[in-house]
């Protein structure tokens, strides 16, 4: 195992209760303040929303689960992550913080994304902005993390030249 393996498995080892207990926190509070959750009262069901089923209900119900604990966890990592991002240090330190902002993101967006969907209802000028806000800027977390994989491929080229 790498020296680099060992403190990745060491930092997030000795962490992983912080990492657990943030995530679990943060998914209780965002499924409390979803738009059907008692808190979720600034950002209510539009009116012209569509009502799921009943076999529709329970489906809706497990997406928002798992996307508030993605939003958990993403702010997790964006608490504790970045001492993991800097041991793999591919390049610059800009892009390494551009790197641990984008996971981030990645993990913590879907749920105001969709909560905001349901709130916003048939408004296509509201779902213009939401699109634009949320999938455009995916579209540029993706493009940047494809540079971050490419530069941490050059470096460890680099380190290891093939015989």
């Amino acid at each position: 195992m790498s020296t680099e393996s060992q403190s990745l498995g060491t930092g997030v080892g000795r962490n992983w209760i912080r990492w657990l207990v943030v995530t679990l926190v943060l998914a209780v509070i965002a499924f409390s303040a979803s738009p059907n959750g008692p808190l979720g009262g600034f950002w209510r069901p539009s009116a012209d929303f569509p009502q799921p089923t009943d076999a529709q209900l329970p489906l809706f119900i497990l997406l928002n689960v798992v996307e508030v604990l993605a939003f958990g966890f993403g702010i997790s990592f964006l608490i504790f992550g970045y001492p993991l991002m800097q041991t793999i240090l591919p390049a610059s330190k800009g892009l390494t913080l551009a790197a641990h902002l984008c996971i981030a993101w990645l993990l913590f967006s879907w749920w105001p994304h969709d909560s905001l969907h349901v709130a916003n209802g048939m408004n296509l000028n509201g779902l213009l902005v939401i699109e634009y806000v949320f999938h455009v800027t995916l579209m540029v977390t993706g493009a940047i993390l494809v540079y971050f994989f490419l530069a941490l491929v050059r470096q460890r080229a680099v380190k290891s030249p093939v015989s």
